[in-house]
């Protein structure tokens, strides 16, 4: 993820005024929280298992068993699973097979939301501070199986919840490939990330698929992670934010979900915005300075780095989310 440029034109952002400024709350309602209860553990179990193979970059055969793994998950928890596969080039020339993973619940339903993140590792620690480190994958713990794990344990108290929407999680590949910085032939568009989400958005799993809108999870399990309206979310799902930070304030969190502004993301919910899907984008926001947190893109995303309150805060927000729907 610089997939994930934080900030991706500050003098932008200075330009429309929204940095250090809060955004107006929106009123919550007198619903009550969910008696549905996110597991921390539980997740915690389902973020060490995906690490347990390795790190999952592309090609590799870590990569492979937990695709495996994941989707052997979502089918035991009763959802019907399908696999989108392609061979996608990337910008360095080569070709990987592409696996999206995309778990329906209720597939019958009509009326649908996109639950989503990414499951690859990333091939570069290319942000450690021991330039020695740089050729080496990140284990993403964080960036990337924290995504998985929240899904995984919300799929897992659908069975409680009931919600009367159908659902698609969807857990995407070739997300983190972008190219390190100042590597010869990057393109410098972004185009060298979220290519799984791309190909996805461009060839959805089902003929006229048009859900209401979508919520994507990227680094959602840091220590003393805060989450911010990220800046492209609020320009085309405004309402998805505030739905998302409303059902985080019911659920008692509103301390995680601060009614502020963040960054400028280039990230897998634009790809889903640019398909006509509104889709808000939940990523740890650590300030100007912080950017994306202390692990990002180094050795250090490791599950010893995982804070399982950070996981409970995101999980039991879509759940309360889910259950105001």
């Amino acid at each position: 993820m610089i997939k994930k440029l934080l900030i991706v034109v500050l003098g932008v952002l200075l330009l429309a005024g929204c940095w250090g400024k809060k955004t107006e709350a929106v009123p919550l309602d007198a619903d009550t929280a969910t008696a549905v209860a996110f597991s921390a553990d539980t997740a915690m179990a389902f973020l060490r298992a995906q690490c347990d193979f390795g790190a999952r970059t592309p090609g590799s055969e870590a990569h492979k068993q937990c695709g495996d793994y994941i989707v052997a998950q979502f089918r035991r928890l009763g959802l019907d699973v399908v696999e989108q596969t392609a061979p996608l080039k990337m910008w360095d020339g080569k070709t990987f097979q592409c696996r999206n993973l995309i778990a329906q619940y209720k597939p019958e339903a009509t009326e649908r939301i996109v639950l989503c993140t990414h499951y690859d590792s990333r091939p570069w620690c290319d942000h450690d501070k021991d330039e020695a480190k740089h050729t080496q994958p990140v284990m993403a713990a964080n960036d990337g199986a924290s995504g998985v794990a929240v899904l995984l344990e919300v799929a897992r108290k659908l069975s409680e919840l009931n919600p009367g929407v159908g659902i698609d999680f969807v857990c995407f590949d070739l997300e983190d490939y972008g190219a390190p910085q100042n590597a010869p032939g990057a393109p410098g568009d972004g185009s060298d990330w979220c290519v799984g989400s791309r190909y996805w958005s461009e060839h959805p799993h089902r003929e006229a698929y048009a859900p209401v809108f979508g919520v994507l999870l990227d680094m959602v399990g840091g220590r003393g992670a805060r989450f911010a309206h990220e800046y492209y979310s609020m320009q085309h799902a405004a309402p998805v934010v505030a739905r998302v930070w409303a059902a985080a304030r019911t659920a008692g969190f509103g301390d995680v979900f601060v009614n502020e502004q963040g960054g400028a993301v280039t990230d897998d919910h634009l790809n889903l915005n640019a398909a006509g899907i509104p889709t808000a984008d939940i990523i740890s926001y650590y300030g100007e300075q912080g950017g994306f947190g202390p692990t990002w893109h180094t050795a250090d995303d490791t599950p010893e780095n995982i804070d399982p309150a950070t996981l409970r805060a995101v999980g039991q927000t879509l759940l309360q989310m889910l259950a105001e729907y």
